[in-house]
């Protein structure tokens, strides 16, 4: 899966569940300064972006994300990385 990839179904999920307008939803937008996507939306985000990884995702790995790229960069690494990025549930 490209970035592309990723970023077209990040900026899908993001105008059609959280109704940002798309012409927003750029690389370079932050999460919650630019978007208003607060704590509880990145919750969201993250259970809606699961289908791309395959796996049960950490939301401690996306503690330090900001920015769409961010994520974007998060969901490549969890996608190329093994098994370590699941969770023991």
């Amino acid at each position: 899966m490209t970035n592309q990839d990723i970023f077209e179904r990040l900026r899908d999920i993001l105008v059609d569940t959280f109704d940002i307008a798309p012409d927003r939803v750029v690389a370079t937008a932050r999460l919650h300064e630019d978007l208003d996507i607060d704590s509880i939306d990145a919750v969201d985000l993250i259970v809606r972006l699961k289908p791309l990884v395959g796996k049960r995702l950490q939301p401690e790995a996306f503690k330090a994300v900001r920015t769409l790229q961010d994520v974007i960069d998060a969901l490549q690494g969890l996608i190329k990385a093994p098994d370590a990025a699941e969770t023991s549930a």
